[in-house]
């Protein structure tokens, strides 16, 4: 650890806390400021999804545990459920089930203040590290070519606070664009891909027995665009998520929930819906747009100033990458820490690009296979939805091509394992149509 040197972390969120935590390490003071009341398990004010469906990819739980061991034992203790994909959950993709097998990927089911409370209390257990609450970050002192600090505001009271580090994790509401421009320094490219989704979620009593003692379903969007989950969360209850692109976003009237429901390519979400004493009304959420800054091609960042999670790459929620992405940031920026200060960022943006491109990817070839979707859809695109197209197939029915998609989109993989010879073989004859016979999935 640095004698004197000061980390200054913005936003307690999940990006937020877990760059604070391995900070910790090297900085002799670490300063999370965050604008909401951070009060035991709420949904704060400033996380507009909080309300929602929130998946970890186990790739994002390992990071969560080598940070904070015991995190996921701690948060099943507090009422989360953990259970095997595949073996304990359900996932619809392609319009059909995937054909259950063991993957050794663990899904922690919680809600997002959950696992944030979790996260928050043992990131402030840490000595070295305070968290301000009721803080609104103005700007950032300093130049294009060093930042040395922020400026804030709390009760009306103006007051500009010093770092040798700033680190943005406000989250998609990031002004980072702005801020960057009030210095002098340039703005990066970005790339944005609209796909106007809308959810609505609901929580209901869970009962004993349903949806065959599994502890979630995904149903993933179909070919009209809706898709949904339902996950058993902490204090014995369904948190069930409907979602539509394109415009088509279901209802917050509880009345049109179930009918919504009952439209998606599967019927387990319906059938929990309707079998289910419902404990709220539904509550709305919308997503315009996926954004990517570049930071990761810019010849010159400012010293000084890291940006991670949504604030860097806000993805479609509907792939659950946005937390696992960010313990993935994580774990690249614990790796960089070693170095010269003056060229951490040009590190970290480097060593985190991978992670970061290999679940845009993912996510935005998903994406453009709607044909309502607007984007650039190159050869590669267009030949990738094809196999993947394939793979979902083949995953229908066979067990290794299941654990491997599976795999891969837990960023456990790179896509690559699906075009080993030996899993393209069983993608090729299983997913263009021959028979494979197989006993019904339970």
């Amino acid at each position: 650890m640095t004698a004197g040197r000061h980390a200054v972390v913005l936003g307690a969120g999940i990006a937020g806390l877990l760059a604070a935590r391995v900070l910790s390490e090297e900085f002799a003071r670490v300063t999370i400021l965050e604008r909401d009341r951070c009060e035991g398990v709420q949904v704060r004010r400033g996380v507009q999804q909080g309300r929602h469906l929130h998946g970890l990819l186990d790739s994002g739980r390992a990071v969560f545990e080598e940070l904070y061991p015991g995190c996921t034992a701690e948060l099943v203790r507090r009422g989360a459920t953990a259970a095997e994909v595949l073996v304990h959950t359900r996932w619809y993709v392609g319009g059909a089930r995937l054909v259950p097998t063991p993957t050794g990927l663990t899904s922690v089911i919680a809600s997002r203040p959950l696992l944030e409370a979790v996260l928050r209390q043992r990131t402030c257990q840490i000595p070295n590290v305070r968290m301000r609450e009721g803080i609104t970050v103005r700007g950032l002192l300093g130049d294009a070519e060093t930042v040395t600090g922020v400026a804030t505001v709390a009760d009306g009271r103006a007051e500009n606070i010093t770092a040798d580090l700033v680190v943005d994790a406000t989250g998609r509401g990031s002004r980072i664009d702005e801020w960057l421009t009030d210095i002098g320094a340039a703005v990066p490219d970005a790339e944005r891909l609209d796909v106007d989704l809308g959810y609505s979620s609901r929580l209901y009593r869970h009962r004993p027995g349903q949806l065959g003692g599994h502890s979630s379903v995904i149903v993933s969007t179909g070919t009209n665009g809706r898709g949904g989950g339902a996950v058993h969360i902490e204090g014995d209850r369904w948190l069930v998520t409907l979602a539509g692109m394109l415009g088509d976003h279901p209802p917050a009237d509880p009345d049109e929930f179930p009918r919504y429901a009952a439209t998606l390519a599967a019927p387990d979400i319906h059938e929990i819906v309707m079998d289910s004493e419902p404990l709220d009304d539904p509550v709305p959420y919308r997503f315009r747009a996926s954004v990517r800054r570049h930071f990761d091609r810019m010849t010159a960042v400012p010293a000084g100033l890291l940006v991670v999670g949504d604030a860097q790459c806000a993805f479609n929620p509907l792939y659950a990458q946005g937390m696992t992405v960010a313990a993935l940031q994580a774990a690249a920026l614990r790796a960089c820490l070693d170095g010269a200060p003056a060229t951490l960022a040009a590190r970290f943006y480097a060593a985190s690009s991978d992670p970061v491109a290999a679940a845009w990817r993912l996510a935005a070839s998903s994406d453009l296979s709607h044909p309502g979707v607007i984007g650039p859809r190159s050869l590669r695109t267009r030949l990738t939805n094809v196999y993947v197209a394939q793979v979902q197939r083949a995953a229908h029915h066979d067990p290794v091509v299941s654990r491997t998609f599976m795999r891969v989109a837990h960023l456990v993989e790179p896509p690559a394992a699906l075009t080993h010879p030996v899993t393209a073989g069983r993608i090729m004859l299983h997913g263009s149509g021959f028979a494979y016979t197989r006993s019904t999935p339970s």
